[in-house]
C-alpha cells in the first residue's frame, strides 16, 4: 500500500459563502464523512498558513493585501460568483498552505502522494483577480513552490468540468510547467479551446481538450488512457499535480457532463499509472455533496492501491 497523505482542517469551514452558495462548507463535511473510514490507512497532515510572499509566487505582490483589507472590512463579493467573508483571507492562506506542506512532506519522504481537501478552490484565480469561487490559485502557487524545492519539471492535470484559466495564464509562457486540461466547452469561463497552446518558449506546453456537454465515461477514459500518458512520458516531469474538480460527475448541478463515479475512478487510475513519481491532488470543484464525497473517497482508495 502506498504512503498517502491527507490534508484537511476545520479552518476551511470558516470561509462563509452562505448556505445557498454552491461552494459552501457542506462540501468538505461530506468529503470528511466518506473519507473517515480510510483515515487509518492515511498519514493525516495539518496544513500550514501560507504567507503573502508565498502567494506572490504567482499573484501580484499587492493582491493579498487587497483581499485582506476587504475581508477585514466585513467581506464582499469579489465577482458575481466569488464571496469573501471575514475569515476568507486566513482560510485562503491555509488552502495555499496545504499544497506547500504537502510538497515538504513529499520531499522529506514522509509520503509519496497527497490529497488536499481544501476550500476555497483555486484554478480560476488570476494574477490579480479572484473569480469562479477562487481567491488564490492554490495549485499554481504549489507548482512554483515545488520547483523551489527541487521538482524542476511540473505536470499539472486539471479534470474539473470548468477550464482552469488562471492556471493556464500562470504558465502560458513557461516550458517547465506543462498544463493539461479536459473540460466542458464552450462553458464558463470561456477559455480552453484546442488552439490555446502557449506562447514563446511555452508553446506546446499547454494542452486543452475541450469537450461538449454530455461527454461521458467512454470518451474521458480513452483520453486519460491513450493521450495523457504519452504527453507525460515526453515531458518527463519530476512531480504531477492534479486539479481535482469533481463537477464532471453526471449528478453535478453546475455542469453538463456525464461521467460516473466509476469513470472518475478510472480517470484517477490512469493518472496514477502514468508515471512512477510523486502525485499531489488538490480539490477544486464538485457540488453534488454525495457524488463529491464518494468520488473523493474513491480517488484516495486509488491513491493507496494503484
Amino acid at each position: 500500500m502506498r504512503k498517502v497523505g491527507y490534508i484537511y482542517d476545520p479552518i476551511y469551514l470558516k470561509h462563509n459563502t452562505g448556505e445557498s452558495h454552491p461552494e459552501n462548507h457542506k462540501r468538505l463535511l461530506s468529503i470528511q464523512k466518506y473519507v473517515e473510514p480510510l483515515e487509518k490507512d492515511l498519514v493525516l497532515i495539518k496544513p500550514r498558513k501560507a504567507t503573502a510572499r508565498d502567494v506572490a509566487l504567482v499573484h501580484d505582490f499587492y493582491y493579498p493585501q487587497e483581499i485582506m483589507d476587504l475581508c477585514s472590512a466585513g467581506g464582499t463579493n469579489l465577482d458575481p460568483d466569488t464571496v469573501c467573508s471575514v475569515y476568507s483571507y486566513e482560510v485562503a492562506l491555509y488552502a495555499v498552505g496545504a499544497g506547500l506542506e504537502a510538497i515538504d512532506k513529499i520531499k522529506e519522504g514522509v509520503v509519496e502522494r497527497v490529497f488536499c481537501a481544501v476550500r476555497p478552490p483555486g484554478h480560476h484565480a488570476e494574477y490579480s483577480k479572484a473569480m469562479g469561487f477562487c481567491i488564490f490559485n492554490n495549485i499554481a502557487i504549489t507548482a512554483r513552490y515545488a520547483q523551489q524545492k527541487g521538482f524542476k519539471k511540473v505536470f499539472i492535470i486539471d479534470f474539473d468540468a470548468h477550464h482552469g484559466n488562471g492556471t493556464q495564464k500562470a504558465f502560458y509562457n513557461d516550458d517547465t510547467v506543462f498544463y493539461f486540461s479536459t473540460h466542458q466547452y464552450p462553458f464558463y469561463p470561456g477559455t480552453g479551446p484546442e488552439d490555446e497552446r502557449g506562447i514563446g518558449k511555452g508553446y506546446g506546453y499547454n494542452y486543452n481538450i475541450p469537450l461538449p456537454a454530455g461527454t461521458g465515461d467512454e470518451v474521458y477514459i480513452s483520453i486519460y488512457n491513450e493521450k495523457l500518458p504519452k504527453l507525460i512520458d515526453d515531458f518527463k516531469p519530476d512531480i504531477i499535480l492534479v486539479s481535482a474538480g469533481y463537477d464532471l460527475h453526471k449528478d453535478d448541478p453546475l455542469a453538463y457532463l456525464e461521467v460516473s463515479t466509476e469513470g472518475i475512478g478510472e480517470i484517477v487510475s490512469s493518472i496514477l499509472n502514468s508515471a512512477n513519481i510523486p502525485f499531489l491532488f488538490i480539490l477544486e470543484g464538485g457540488y453534488n455533496l454525495e457524488a463529491l464525497g464518494k468520488s473523493v473517497s474513491l480517488t484516495i482508495e486509488k491513491m493507496l492501491t494503484v
